[in-house]
């Protein structure tokens, strides 16, 4: 029979000739560090969105709140259960033959990886909309960016992902035992069947256009409120302007350091077909890098707020001896801001504002 196609005998297909071998203090240490500290920070960010949502109830805000909540969700719900699963393969030595006979916990396993790997993925790029919206397009967002709305995008993008986890099942397509025995996934040794490669090549092409799309979105905001501050020169705006700029540039860079490593892996497995050089150790390691964005989520998006960049500015201007801005004022709603002073450059009246600014601050 060709293993490929078989539920029952898919999995072990790869326990037959293993050639990958890790350490088994170091790999259980890795995955109760990352579990642990991924419940803990997701479940912190969790606490301050719901004090935030009581705190704030404005609707330029209650989207933001509702897609940042579905984000940290998905990466606690993404620890709880891949991380259990993963240590429960440890503490049963990898014997997948003794556990898995029927292949379900193998396929529930790369039912969750994939699900968990593609959403934090998907949210992160309709946030990143999102936002351009809300800075571009504050009027129309503020009408049409409803909560109803936004429970409805959060709902097609979990229903999206769990249809691409599902499609090798639902293909009769079993996912495979990885080489390293402690996780599951696409078949990624001795690719050779064109099916096998789209699915590779598949959740290698939706990470990059989701990444893509949370770049344009975010570089389009960052502009936007380049253009509204140097237009506006309204001074208790700039640290609102400071911190989205940085919180953009943050997650940029943290999303593009930790999926590209697992989707340029996977892209290449699925291009080489058989031929593909990758090695188990380099998996794993992508593999690694891809958590710690789960990990880093929480922090970038909620807690990368305006006291800690206060503080950040106050330890490096005292070290540099330079005081360049008076940050004296800090805004209380970052989202709030950013639809005032876009509104207000938008606005047939905000150059008058603008020319009467000089003169109403000399008057002073």
């Amino acid at each position: 029979m060709n293993s490929s196609k078989s539920p029952g005998l898919a999995g072990f297909g790869v326990l037959k000739n293993t050639t990958c071998h890790t350490e088994k203090k170091i790999s259980v240490f890795f995955s109760i560090i990352f579990m642990t500290v991924g419940i803990l920070s997701n479940s912190l960010a969790i606490v301050i969105l719901m004090k935030a949502y009581q705190r704030f109830r404005q609707k330029s805000k209650a989207s933001f709140l509702l897609l940042a909540s579905g984000l940290v969700v998905t990466d606690l719900f993404g620890h709880l259960i891949n991380g259990a699963i993963a240590v429960f393969v440890y503490a049963s030595d990898k014997d997948w033959i003794r556990f898995n006979q029927s292949n379900i916990l193998c396929s529930v396993f790369g039912i969750c990886m994939v699900f968990f790997g593609l959403c934090p993925l998907f949210l992160g790029s309709v946030m990143a909309v999102e936002r351009c919206i809300g800075v571009t397009k504050p009027i129309f967002h503020s009408t049409k960016m409803t909560s109803r709305h936004v429970k409805m995008m959060l709902t097609m993008v979990c229903l999206f992902a769990v249809l691409i986890a599902l499609l090798p099942v639902l293909r009769f397509r079993a996912y495979q035992i990885q080489a390293s025995r402690t996780w599951c996934f696409y078949k990624t040794e001795h690719v050779e069947d064109w099916e096998d490669r789209f699915y590779l090549l598949l959740f290698s092409c939706l990470g990059f256009l989701a990444l893509a799309i949370s770049f344009l979105c975010n570089a389009v905001t960052g502009i936007t409120l380049l253009r509204v501050k140097f237009k506006s020169q309204q001074r208790q705006g700039r640290s609102h302007h400071f911190e989205m700029i940085i919180q953009l540039l943050a997650i940029m860079c943290v999303s593009c350091i930790c999926w590209s490593p697992f989707l340029v892996t996977m892209a290449r497995i699925g291009i080489n077909e058989g031929r593909s050089k990758e090695t188990c150790e380099t998996i794993l390691f992508a593999l690694r890098m891809a958590t710690w964005n789960q990990i880093l989520d929480p922090w970038v998006y909620i807690l990368l707020r305006k006291a800690v960049l206060k503080n950040l500015y106050k330890i490096t201007s005292g070290c540099c001896g330079v005081h360049v801005i008076n940050l004296h004022m800090w805004e209380l709603s970052s989202i709030k801001n950013s639809l005032k002073v876009a509104a207000i450059s938008e606005s047939p009246g905000s150059s008058k504002q603008i020319n009467q600014q000089p003169l109403s601050s000399m008057g002073q």
